[in-house]
């Protein structure tokens, strides 16, 4: 595999407003293209949004009616997969000829997924990953996914998947990314602590893969005057810093972290460097002890409703 240009786009969602984000998602993309991007990520919830210090009014036993308008504002900005702004990230991705991988909030009937979104330079998409485990008052308004999105595409550039945010401190779910041999381990999120980078080279060494992380860089104004967020802050206030990164197998920080502004980060990507670092570090592989431990991914869709039962009540085809 050749060399390319990978990057991560630091930059703020127009919160609950799907159309105007994938626009704003189109420009930054282009924007990276221009650097020689051949592939380009975003941050977690991206389109959609991220809900940064909401409650939607939950209590232990009661709800508010301005939590459940909340609420309501947000899923209408959420989006359909299949749907309008789905098809026209893919013409985005196809206008630029890139992998574009991107975090979403996906609406499924009643239920909201936090969700990334996987595209080929020719704008198919190729599937998406939805969150398994929404951290903390995430759980409120997210559905939990299910081992059935869990991919990982062996692409011209390497192996692509991705893992959200604190998902990435689940070290099974890490083992079931590394078992599909991910090369190129995109890590949405909203973390914008310090700490977040030390996870994120811990990654990089363990699975000896490249690791893009990429997080909002938000203020206060990016959101509606409307939005309750504690406390009321001012209008230039941030409320996510930033700190996006790309790191090596080896555990390089390949661009420098960023805060408080907007960033499009950008490094060279040396598929060669992942075969350098398995030499003596495989840990799905030949440092794995498979006669200690193994790992039991059920990777089979989680429906409520099942409609192909084959037989209902002991009735037959004949009754």
């Amino acid at each position: 595999m050749r060399s390319f240009i990978g990057s991560v786009v630091q930059t703020a969602a127009v919160a609950f407003d799907a159309d105007r984000t994938v626009e704003k998602l189109g420009d930054f993309a282009s924007k990276a293209t221009s650097r020689g991007a051949k592939l380009v990520v975003f941050p977690e919830a991206f389109v959609g949004g991220y809900p940064k210090g909401l409650d939607f009014g939950a209590r232990i036993g009661s709800r508010t009616p301005e939590g459940r308008e909340a609420f309501r504002t947000y899923y209408d900005g959420a989006i359909d997969v299949p749907g309008p702004q789905v098809a026209r990230m893919g013409e985005i991705a196809a206008s630029n000829g890139i992998f574009l991988v991107t975090g979403i909030i996906e609406r499924d009937q009643g239920t909201l997924y936090c969700t990334v979104l996987f595209y080929g330079p020719d704008g198919s998409l190729l599937g998406k990953h939805r969150k398994l485990m929404p951290t903390a008052a995430e759980r409120l308004v997210w559905g939990f996914g299910d081992g059935s999105t869990l991919p990982v595409f062996d692409t011209p550039l390497g192996k692509l998947g991705a893992v959200i945010c604190w998902e990435n401190y689940m070290p099974m779910l890490r083992m079931a990314m590394y078992a599909q041999g991910i090369t190129l381990y995109c890590a949405p999120t909203a973390d914008d602590r310090e700490t977040w980078l030390s996870t994120m080279r811990h990654i990089a060494l363990e699975g000896r893969c490249f690791v893009f992380s990429s997080c909002q860089f938000a203020r206060r104004s990016d959101y509606p005057e409307s939005y309750p967020i504690d406390g009321n802050p001012a209008q230039d206030a941030i409320l996510m810093r930033g700190g996006s990164c790309i790191i090596s197998p080896l555990g390089q920080l390949l661009t420098e972290r960023v805060f408080d502004q907007d960033a499009i980060l950008t490094a060279e990507i040396d598929p060669g460097e992942v075969a350098k670092g398995k030499y003596d570090f495989d840990v799905a592989g030949h440092y794995a002890r498979p006669d200690v431990f193994r790992l039991m991914v059920n990777d089979k869709a989680q429906s409520a409703v099942q409609t192909n039962a084959p037989a209902v009540f002991g009735l037959s085809d004949r009754d």
